[in-house]
């Protein structure tokens, strides 16, 4: 059972805060995520839905989070599982309706299996229903049928809902400036993350296979009560290359380099770290060549994190360096600022340099606002991941490239005065990875 890490009263007052920006009129209904099964009678391992748990720290399922401004008889209101004893033997134990009020702070509650009689009278007198409409097609329907026999029992008279807006306007605004409590908790995910992958370059040896490496990211999750955030990328030699490879199967041989993309998940919030290392602990002088293209561009990227930046210098910056260096060494012909107007940049490097990091791995915020980029501001977390990708069959570059796949990730958040890389402690330099592997 996920335990929530703050005290009660920072999401009561999150919630306060989703309430005000709300207003009177409004109602924001917030549904558990659901149990998801993964063959016949196994279930996946349940997550609590990412809004749910930053609004109560609440993590069972079966689970609806009704928020009324102003209501008399409560505004935060939970419907949720009752006790049960022969099931809480064979699942485990539930808060039930008292708990939800006496143990997460919620002004009221009421058993799930009610909720068909009672949400739709806390419907009437609201003009607005803030939701996450399509996420969940079951719900969906139950909401509509809701809001029909509303409609229905007040013969379409004023004092039911007549507006669907996207809960995500308000509360993926929340959740995209981080406090410092859960900055403390991205943190430890970082310093958990740096640990599994020292574990893993630490291990490394020619022979060894990709599931081996990925299961020393495991084990290091779990020792310090973490989940992986997603799952590991452990690529060598070519599947490097391939940029969401998860199979995980292959074995490694001497002369390759091993692509490590992986993050812990700490109390719901997630970490997100690339690195590339030689398997023998010693870089060639092609893939030591590449790896210091990518370390160029990560730090000039880097160095756009600071309050007052827009968003897109970030990648912009990225894409120049990687350039650069494309150019002199042969990869690229022509002048920069061609191949950036071009983009033939992109058939070795395809995607962006960046995403919001958070509860999500790619957590909830607008990159651009009004068609603006989004401009920086202290408490937003993202990840800075250049890197350069040269396909195995790519036989218009010189053999010695082919093959070869690197990827540098760091989490950083955005201070007053600039920045503070949350991953800073692992080993990024090829000097640095080499010296590390060799301890």
């Amino acid at each position: 059972m996920w335990r929530a890490p703050l005290p009660m009263r920072s999401y009561a007052k999150r919630r306060r805060h989703l309430m005000d920006l709300m207003g009177d009129d409004g109602i924001a209904i917030v549904p558990a995520a659901p149990e998801r099964i993964r063959s016949r009678d196994t279930h996946y391992p349940y997550r609590p839905d990412s809004d749910l748990w930053y609004l109560s720290g609440y993590a069972e399922p079966r689970a609806v989070l009704v928020l009324i401004p102003g209501r008399s008889h409560g505004e935060s209101v939970l419907f949720c599982r009752e006790r049960d004893l022969e099931r809480e033997a064979w699942d485990g134990p539930r808060s039930g309706p008292e708990g939800a009020v006496s143990d997460f702070g919620f002004d009221d509650a009421y058993p799930i299996d009610d909720i068909d009689d009672i949400l739709p009278g806390m419907l009437e007198g609201r003009s607005r229903v803030h939701y996450h409409l399509g996420r969940d097609t079951d719900f969906d329907l139950q909401l509509l049928s809701w809001l029909n026999r509303v409609k229905r029992q007040l013969h379409m008279q004023t004092g039911s809902p007549q507006e669907f807006l996207e809960l995500g306007h308000l509360l993926d605004e929340m959740r995209l400036l981080k406090g410092a409590d859960e900055i403390k908790l991205m943190q430890r995910a970082a310093d958990i993350s740096v640990e599994a992958h020292t574990a893993a370059m630490r291990l490394a040896k020619p022979g060894i296979h990709e599931y081996e490496l990925h299961a020393a990211l495991e084990h290091v999750f779990r020792k310090h009560d973490a989940w992986a955030a997603y799952s590991p990328i452990v690529g060598a030699g070519a599947n490097a290359c391939v940029l969401h490879y998860v199979a995980n199967s292959a074995k490694s041989k001497a002369g390759d380099l091993v692509l490590i993309d992986a993050g812990a998940e700490y109390r719901g919030y997630a970490a997100d770290i690339s690195r590339t290392f030689p398997v023998t602990g010693r870089f060639t002088a092609p893939q030591r060549a590449l790896h210091d293209v990518v370390l160029s561009a990560q730090a000039e990227a880097r160095a756009c994190v600071r309050p007052g930046r827009a968003w897109a210098d970030i990648h912009s910056r990225a894409v120049e360096v990687l350039c650069e260096g494309l150019l002199s060494l042969g990869l690229l012909k022509g002048t920069l600022k061609r191949q950036v107007a071009e983009e033939t940049y992109k058939r070795f490097y395809p995607h962006k340099t960046g995403h919001w990091l958070g509860l999500d791995v790619h957590d909830v915020g607008d990159y651009q606002l009004d068609g603006e980029s989004r401009i920086l501001e202290p408490g937003m977390v993202l990840t800075i991941e250049p890197g350069l990708y040269i396909r195995p069959d790519d036989t218009q570059v010189d053999p010695k490239w082919r093959g070869i796949g690197i990827r540098i990730e760091d989490d950083v958040l955005v201070t007053r005065e600039g920045n503070r890389v949350l991953t800073d402690a692992l080993a990024r330099s090829a000097d640095d990875i080499e010296a590390l592997m060799s301890a």
